[in-house]
């Protein structure tokens, strides 16, 4: 008797426009049977169950997906349902948020925006709590309630690029929705991070072009979303290894468009900070890809004027990548020295302190292979008239480690320097920068007297072939001037010129 009542109920399959009506309809074909057997009561119990169960909607999920999945009404408190109904509870809680808040519509009233946040604050609660689980249908409505309220266009940026100097200076811009933006951001961070998430599943969702409009956002000027972001992202790419090297590959894109086009970014330091972790984990000896990036990503960066908003994060990648390889020192000091600034003396400041990580790690082979352009470069930085750089230079050469390698090659460093160590001590305004100087050069007597003296000679020789060099081209013009002196003026030498005459008869 109750198998030909369920026959003649509507299969989950069949669509009908309203939940009710279907229920009315079973009712109907169950009161209408041949056996003529009456089924009220059991018609009541399920008219009074479809009052409170809606199915969800196609527009929401595919077929495929919402076939068979029932929403709770979104009101309910998770303590008041089942737990059978709390996943399909969860999804009608996350429909009801996929309305994204405007919060610069003065006319919109707050009763819906105070609504959507207890909804929100309660999915927090909740998935906190651990006793969520997430099917397909979940899974694919968190997807789409993230994208719908965090996926946006940022206005065009009206703020002039600046140099590194400047841009730690200005103030950041606060997003003013970032009430609900956060709430959102820690629902999907714990979502992702959550240990019974099928990532199988998950990737379906979370794919390809969902993490290229996650990157995208990146570009938030908002500090506090940016933060945000830096944890999922490095969360999805833990979880999903399947999305590793397109992560990899659409972060290289964005780095490239920033060096080699616009400059422009508020992500960078956040990008590179994930990295940072990344190429922490990267397996020895290390891909040919992973160095590609080191070469064409991480050294490229230190080009532009804005390095020092990230260059923290920078050097830290960078550093990674040599405790990984200690044959890349080489490749790394090459690019400095190929980027190094000429008139940047706070980007020249960084680009010392990077070079003394590097050189605090760097084997005597790849030393040696770069020590002659590096130390050219590092004696300008003596003579610098900013006396910062030329500060920093001098300590860096007395680092305990440079010191080192200074002592082992100290036949070729000791002429780069030498020259340079002279001129400070005779020309430079600074008293600390003249101090140094002078520490400097009796350090240098200390580990090998005979060599500084050596070298003051050939200086002095240098000094006086260059003396005489200019004496003989002061010499030279004298001559020239005294010849030309004697000489009829060069406007004599030039015939006049006769008038000139119209050949035309009038």
């Amino acid at each position: 008797m109750i198998k030909q009542i369920l026959r003649k109920l509507p299969r989950k399959s069949q669509k009908s426009d309203s939940l009710d009506s279907a229920g009315n309809d079973s009712d109907n074909h169950a009161s209408n049977s041949d056996d003529g057997v009456q089924c009220t009561n059991f018609g009541n119990k399920i008219s009074s169950r479809l009052r409170v169960v809606k199915r969800v909607s196609s527009a929401v999920f595919p077929a495929s997906i919402m076939a068979g999945v029932e929403a709770v009404e979104p009101n309910l408190s998770f303590n008041n349902v089942s737990n059978p109904q709390k996943p399909n509870l969860f999804i009608s809680k996350l429909n009801l948020c996929c309305e994204a808040c405007n919060s610069s519509d003065p006319d919109k009233g707050t009763a819906e925006q105070d609504l959507k946040r207890r909804t929100l604050i309660e999915l927090v609660d909740f998935v906190s709590s651990g006793s969520a689980k997430f099917n397909e249908a979940a899974i694919a409505a968190m997807c789409k309630m993230c994208a719908i309220n965090l996926f946006r266009v940022f206005p065009p940026k009206y703020r002039s690029n600046t140099a590194s100097g400047e841009a730690d200076d200005e103030e950041p811009m606060f997003d003013p929705a970032w009430s609900n933006l956060q709430l959102v951001y820690d629902l999907f961070l714990q979502f992702i991070g959550y240990s019974s998430l099928d990532a199988k599943v998950a990737k379906k969702y979370i794919d390809q072009p969902f993490i290229l409009r996650l990157l995208d956002l990146f570009e938030s000027e908002d500090p506090r979303e940016r933060d945000c972001l830096k944890t999922i992202l490095h969360r999805i790419y833990g979880k999903f290894t399947v999305h590793r090297p397109f992560v990899r590959k659409a972060v290289s894109n964005i780095i490239y468009t920033f060096v080699f086009e616009t400059e422009r970014h508020n992500g960078i330091a956040e990008l590179l900070e994930i990295f940072g972790s990344i190429i922490s984990g990267f397996a020895v000896p290390l891909k040919e890809e992973h160095k590609m990036f080191l070469c064409r990503v991480l050294i490229p960066l230190h080009k532009p004027k804005s390095v020092g908003v990230y260059h923290q994060q920078l050097t830290y990648c960078v550093v990674q990548f040599i405790d990984k390889d200690p044959k890349l020192a080489n490749s790394v000091i090459t690019g400095l020295l190929k980027y190094w600034p000429v008139t940047n003396s706070q980007k020249e400041l960084m680009f010392i302190s990077e070079s003394e990580e590097i050189l605090e790690m760097i084997s005597m082979t790849e030393f040696q292979k770069i020590m002659v352009p590096l130390f050219r470069r590092i004696a300008c930085c003596l003579n610098s008239f900013h006396y910062q750089v030329a500060e920093r230079a001098h300590m860096l050469c007395n680092n305990e480690h440079v010191l080192n390698l200074i002592k082992h090659n100290r036949q070729i460093i000791f002429p780069l320097i030498f020259p340079a160590l002279e001129r400070n001590s005779r020309n430079h305004w600074h008293q600390t920068v003249l101090n140094l100087t002078k520490n400097t050069r009796k350090m240098l007597s200390e580990i090998d007297d005979e060599l500084t003296l050596a070298c003051e000679r050939k200086l002095e020789e240098e000094n006086s072939q260059s003396n005489e060099a200019s004496e003989k081209r002061k010499l030279t013009w004298e001559r020239l001037e005294l010849a030309a002196g004697f000489e009829p003026a060069a406007a004599n030498l030039v015939p006049p010129l006769k008038p000139a005459t119209c050949s035309v008869a009038c």
